[in-house]
């Protein structure tokens, strides 16, 4: 437990997942109604770069990093037995991360202030993450700090390509981002998936499936991250497929494997099964797409960044906020509405790729909304409100 008793402070700034929680969220929602507006013809909607670049780069440089640095922050207090950040720090952060958003809506803005902001964020978080790690000397999650740096070098790049207009480049930097996420995702699923399993279900202490594989959970991810940023891997290429086949196997075994048929009687379990197994699809997908089936390369990688990445994020959100705030792991009712929009959505923006594209990204868009605004309506309130145990956090 956290040596510091003191419950002070605006609520919404006690521990990280409280505002990057509400935020990511809020962004989600936007952010995705807009871009499928500009994308149908709906509103004529301008940031800096063009719509469908200002896209590419918000859901994982803006969406995905803020839930992950609120998460992060908030899992570092748990790892290192320290207060986690909290108060004008905390604000001033997220203040850092919103004022970023704001920026690319904003095109009459020096682009050397832009990348300031944006590439300010990260480097402060995995800082005040590093330190707070080696002051309890907790090097297992040293890897995570790594990834984060990269991540920023993969953002510095995509904003290079978007000031010279270079979407060629664009695309290898956001790809390259996309499969640092999956590290993290395969790192941190192979930590609490399982074990949220056996603690959710009441096991028995022998009925244990964690897992333990930073090479496996780091390898194969952070090889497709390296291929994206040389540039390979966003057109069909026969020699990936063996690799991304042997990573879809992989990741199938683990998803047997940490099956258990009580997870359909809990929403905060069978949404964490059910987004992982969409990793072994979209892998699946594009390892079908390399070796030159009929399949489109972005509905496969949708897979991964709307059925994997946007189901575990809201999964996990879920979850943290309700134990970080005391309260019992029951999800309200409309929650399992919301995992299961975040599959709609997925399926959607995968199954009519080819035949009815137009259809498939107005379906996914409406489907993500409701998953994320339901979550924002229930969710809201616990995030800006004191603990209901009146502890601190």
């Amino acid at each position: 437990m956290v040596n510091d008793a003191r419950v002070t402070g605006l609520p919404l700034l006690r521990l990280g997942f409280r505002p990057f929680f509400l935020g990511a969220a809020a962004f989600a929602v936007l952010a995705v109604a807009l871009w499928a507006a500009a994308y149908l013809g709906w509103l004529a909607f301008a940031p800096r770069g063009g719509a469908l670049a200002w896209h590419l780069h918000e859901m994982p440089f803006g969406f995905a990093t803020a839930v992950i640095a609120g998460f992060l922050l908030t899992a570092v207090q748990n790892w290192t037995d320290l207060p986690g950040l909290r108060g004008a720090p905390l604000g001033a952060l997220f203040g850092l991360w919103l004022a970023a958003r704001i920026a690319w809506l904003w095109p009459a803005l020096p682009w050397p202030l832009l990348a300031a902001l944006e590439l300010a964020f990260l480097p402060a978080v995995a800082a005040r993450l590093g330190r707070q790690l080696g002051r309890a000397g907790q090097r297992r999650n040293y890897p995570l700090v790594g990834l984060l740096g990269l991540l920023t070098a993969a953002d510095a790049v995509a904003l290079y390509a978007m000031h010279g207009n270079d979407f060629a480049l664009l695309r290898q930097a956001v790809w390259a981002a996309l499969w640092l996420i999956g590290a993290m995702i395969a790192l941190i699923g192979g930590r609490v998936i399982p074990l949220f399993t056996v603690n959710g279900l009441r096991l028995p202490a022998a009925a244990p499936v964690a897992s333990s594989e930073p090479w496996f959970a780091l390898g194969g991810f952070a090889l497709l991250a390296a291929l994206a940023a040389a540039g390979m891997g966003l057109a069909p290429d026969a020699r990936l497929a063996p690799l991304l086949l042997a990573l879809a196997l992989l990741h199938g075994w683990r998803t047997v494997r940490w099956y258990r048929p009580g997870i359909w009687r809990v929403p905060l379990l069978w949404s964490l099964h059910l987004a992982y197994a969409w990793l072994v699809v979209a892998l699946l997908g594009l390892a079908a797409w390399h070796a030159g089936a009929p399949i489109a390369g972005s509905a496969a990688l949708h897979a991964f960044t709307i059925g994997t990445v946007g189901g575990l994020i809201l999964a996990m959100m879920a979850r943290v906020s309700l134990g970080h705030t005391g309260r019992p792991l029951t999800p309200p009712r409309p929650m399992a509405i919301a995992f299961a929009a975040v599959a709609l959505a997925a399926l959607a923006r995968v199954g009519l790729a080819s035949t009815a594209p137009r259809l498939g990204v107005a379906l996914a868009a409406a489907a993500w909304c409701v998953a994320f605004g339901v979550f924002l309506v229930r969710y809201a309130p616990m995030l800006w409100r004191a603990r209901v145990d009146g502890r601190p956090g």
